[in-house]
């Protein structure tokens, strides 16, 4: 067990429900929550150990993730078969308890949505244009992971309609912020440098009209529920 990860990453158990029902929103450029100590002890380890190689690694995307669509990397059935942390950290994002603070706090809901958890490797050169994730995602979660030299200062830009930055998300280990997918939940990566690797947890439950559903935790939910 690493020691650096066991400070960081304090809870051994998943609280983020509690904490979500304890923690104010924020209201500016849009509605949304910073949190902190996110993920349980066990899965911060695992994400940080798990080394996709090289291919993973995104610089220079021309400011979006698709471009490099064929290289990304999802919490999977593989990848929760292979690591029994990974596993046990998407049945509890997948869990009722999870849901219904989404769903009670947020005011979403959630009971055909699926679950998708995608980690990012970012390096030197990475940058996001402004974008919304309006469509099929019902709710986003990014949850920041990494240790490099300047890291805190890696956390997503909340971004005014015309694309500046307004608010910064802490880019503290193990600190999220968490908002709902609108159209004017503008949000992206403002060039900086990045010495190391940047790496994040997405987190998203999108609705029945995602096609990708090789990239779902537990595949199609509305397909589980027949």
């Amino acid at each position: 067990m690493r020691p650096d990860i066991q400070t960081r990453c304090a809870p051994t158990d998943f609280t983020l429900p509690g904490q979500l029902a304890r923690t104010p929103a924020a209201a500016y450029p849009f509605t949304h929550w910073f949190l902190h100590d996110v993920l349980p002890q066990p899965a911060c380890e695992a994400l940080v150990a798990w080394n996709p190689g090289h291919s993973a690694l995104a610089g220079d995307v021309g400011g979006r993730r698709e471009t490099h669509n064929a290289y990304r990397v999802f919490v999977d059935e593989n990848a929760r078969a292979r690591d029994a942390r990974l596993d046990s950290m998407a049945r509890h994002f997948d869990a009722p308890q999870a849901r219904q603070a989404f769903e009670s706090v947020c005011g979403i809901g959630l009971d055909t949505a699926s679950l998708r958890l995608e980690l990012c490797l970012d390096t030197d050169g990475f940058w996001l244009e402004p974008h919304t994730d309006i469509g099929a995602k019902k709710l986003t979660l990014l949850v920041s992971l990494s240790d490099g030299e300047g890291a805190q200062d890696w956390g997503t830009d909340l971004m005014t309609p015309d694309g500046q930055s307004a608010v910064r998300a802490p880019g503290r280990f193990n600190s999220a912020v968490l908002f709902i997918p609108s159209d004017d939940t503008w949000h992206g990566f403002v060039p900086r440098p990045i010495t190391g690797v940047r790496r994040t947890l997405i987190v998203n439950f999108v609705d029945a009209s995602w096609r990708a559903v090789h990239e779902l935790a537990f595949g199609p939910r509305a397909a589980l529920q027949h």
